[in-house]
């Protein structure tokens, strides 16, 4: 098992790659800690998953107020012991033109995606430190590298992350800690489900595999990122995109 006994933090766990990927790294040894707002939704999904023998627990939090996300990590804490790997995965979108888009639509979208990243990494990284070494795995999207039309919030976000995991490698690195970010492009989640077909078929020809990719897909690039295998990957933005920014 890749990731025997250590104790991982996977927030937007309660649905889509979240989940994936807290079921992929139970299945690896974990200890894990889905996190997520959404109580009703995450206990559920826990539950099924300890059905099945693995060790996990659910905590709500909302990453956006930095309370609550102490808290989340205290109790962490106090459950698993020190937390070696943190997946920041919880991410949401409120789209709209330059043009139309509301201040409180763009702010929302920064408070989870980008100041939410920031929140859970500095209250895991005493954890870290103490252990003198960690995981960090931030996800990013391919529309922070080259944008995308009615996304100037979330395109913001997910380029600032690629910018804060670069930052963090460098500080943290000589401490042990690795950072990464995975950026996701088409996946079939939720989010894609609402998609009209006629839009789907068009993603679909932008991409050289000419399909979308699986929440698997990346749930197992974050997998193989809190592994001893990418012991020497720190700074790195790994596309999971079927070939889109190539």
């Amino acid at each position: 098992m890749r990731l025997k006994d250590k104790v991982a933090i996977i927030t937007g766990a309660a649905n889509g790659i979240g989940f994936t990927a807290a079921e992929t790294f139970a299945k690896e040894g974990a200890k894990v800690a889905m996190a997520d707002f959404n109580v009703e939704q995450g206990e559920k999904r826990a539950e099924e998953l300890r059905r099945k023998g693995y060790e996990v627990t659910f905590f709500q939090v909302n990453v956006a107020q930095r309370t609550s996300v102490d808290e989340m990590v205290a109790k962490v804490r106090e459950t698993y012991g020190n937390i070696s790997i943190l997946i920041n995965n919880a991410g949401i979108t409120k789209d709209g033109m330059l043009s139309k888009l509301p201040t409180e639509d763009f702010q929302a979208v920064l408070d989870v995606n980008l100041t939410g990243v920031f929140h859970c990494t500095q209250a895991v990284l005493p954890s870290m430190l103490e252990i003198g070494k960690g995981r960090i795995i931030n996800t990013s999207s391919v529309s922070g590298v080259y944008g995308n039309i009615g996304q100037t919030n979330y395109a913001a976000t997910k380029a600032g992350v690629v910018g804060m995991t670069k930052t963090w490698a460098k500080e943290l690195g000589r401490k042990g800690i690795n950072v990464n970010a995975v950026a996701p492009g088409f996946i079939e989640t939720g989010m894609t489900a609402k998609v009209p077909e006629r839009i789907l078929d068009q993603m679909k020809q932008m991409v050289p595999l000419a399909r979308l990719g699986k929440p698997e897909d990346i749930a197992n690039a974050y997998l193989f990122l809190a592994s001893d295998e990418s012991n020497y990957v720190n700074g790195t933005v790994l596309h999971v995109d079927g070939g889109i920014m190539m």
